[in-house]
């Protein structure tokens, strides 16, 4: 075993993969432009940080599990009349989650709520937070059902719990009468419901 490969393996039970996989090219560059230590060290630990960062946002979007990768610079805002490129920003801001306020996205069918919520979410990971995209059928059944079926409680603990719901999207308003009925706002934490219909 070379010293270089020797290295990389213990880069890599260091837990720094990327730096090791990186790292006979990095030499070769530092040799070529006569890097000090320091340099060689800072462009090492700044790569080996980017990639988990970029590791980071991949693991987040897969488990969000949005139906369609859309972001809001697709969404076009002079076909909605409802909501204007201020409001649009303010969106993107995200200090409605952060005042812990919730957004519900209320419509007829085709309107773009779903590329809206999908677009927000996906803003909201490369922000920094977590994301998970369920439909409104799918969470009202995983709730009703969390008692009797396994898959239910997981989602619950899994989605539904560490997201605290902020964002719903629905294409009626009867919906939500039937989430007050089943009691379903309380257990959300919605309490009290500060919402912004669109």
């Amino acid at each position: 075993m070379s010293s270089l490969e020797q290295l990389q393996q213990q880069l890599r039970s260091l837990r720094l993969s990327e730096s090791a996989n990186y790292l006979p090219s990095l030499i070769k560059q530092a040799e070529s432009e006569d890097w000090t230590y320091q340099v060689f060290l800072n462009h090492l630990t700044n790569y080996e940080q980017k990639r988990r960062e970029e590791k980071l946002i991949e693991r987040r979007l897969k488990w969000a599990s949005f139906p369609f990768y859309k972001t809001l610079d697709d969404y076009n805002l002079n076909e909605q009349q409802s909501i204007s490129k201020k409001q649009m920003n303010q969106l993107k801001e995200f200090t409605w989650l952060d005042q812990l306020y919730n957004l519900i996205l209320l419509g007829p069918p085709g309107v773009g709520k779903t590329h809206l919520a999908t677009g927000l979410g996906i803003e909201a990971i490369y922000s920094g937070y977590k994301v998970s995209f369920i439909s409104m059928g799918e969470l009202i059944h995983t709730l009703k059902t969390e008692e009797f079926t396994r898959k239910s409680q997981t989602s619950v603990k899994l989605h539904i719990i560490p997201s605290k719901i902020s964002l719903l999207c629905s294409n009626s308003s009867s919906t939500f009468t039937r989430l007050h009925r089943n009691n379903v706002l309380n257990f959300l934490h919605i309490i009290p419901v500060v919402s912004k219909v669109l």
